[in-house]
């Protein structure tokens, strides 16, 4: 058990922006001896984890990517996001939905519906601007958007939209981020503005920015950064 709890830890070392890293790379931040490393790399290398370039340097090996390609056909993403969406929902008693980009629109996948009888319509499948309302305002900024707001929403990892796509609704969105943080989504908490006013949505702020945590995390993408960005908040 011991030799295995080592072997993981040699591989866990390598990080996206690492391509190979030596002998004398993995030995500094596994703290193992160079023996060590010699003797499990040797076992890695033969299950294909590892490879062993000419140059003497390691890099993962692609059995890694066959078992991360079957880890990721052994989810989808609704398993990740519906659980996190109906908690928010619960919470605020709200509609609250997840965005994906579609070159210059967003389109609804998920929605979990408010639990008031008055509600703002918007449906799975639903085709909306990307340039307009909290959710796409998120898309954009991390998608790459200059100037403002998105440079303020990468700074806050949240924006709060009050009529910006209709004028009788609000909503905040914030990003969930997967392996690389390559962005996935935005997810969105909104309703019709007699209700969710700006009052409500500086409340709301927090626990949105704890499920985009919570989901950036269930995915596989380190959150720290969003979760700093929550701390602040009432």
């Amino acid at each position: 058990m011991a030799a295995l709890d080592r072997a993981i830890s040699i591989l866990n070392v390598f990080t996206t922006a690492d391509r190979s890293l030596s002998l004398a790379e993995i030995a500094a931040r596994t703290g193992f001896y160079k023996s060590t490393i010699l003797r499990l790399s040797g076992s890695l290398i033969r299950g294909q984890l590892l490879e062993r370039l000419d140059d003497g340097r390691y890099r993962i090996g692609p059995a890694a990517f066959r078992l991360g390609a079957l880890y990721q056909r052994s989810f989808v993403a609704m398993d990740v996001l519906l659980p996190v969406m109906r908690d928010l929902s619960d919470l605020s008693l709200e509609s609250v939905a997840f965005y994906v980009r579609s070159g210059d629109m967003r389109t609804c996948l998920y929605r979990i519906e408010s639990k008031h009888a008055i509600r703002y319509m918007v449906r799975e499948g639903d085709v909306l601007p990307l340039l307009a309302g909290s959710g796409g305002r998120v898309l954009a900024a991390f998608s790459g958007a200059e100037g403002e707001p998105y440079e303020t929403i990468r700074r806050t990892y949240h924006y709060v939209s009050l009529g910006d796509r209709d004028p009788e609704t609000a909503g905040i969105s914030a990003p969930v981020f997967g392996p690389g943080r390559a962005l996935i989504g935005a997810l969105t908490l909104a309703g019709p503005r007699s209700r969710v006013d700006a009052s409500f949505l500086a409340r709301m702020a927090r626990p949105l920015l704890e499920a985009s945590v919570r989901a950036t995390r269930g995915f596989g993408e380190d959150a720290s950064a969003i979760e700093r960005a929550a701390s602040p908040l009432a």
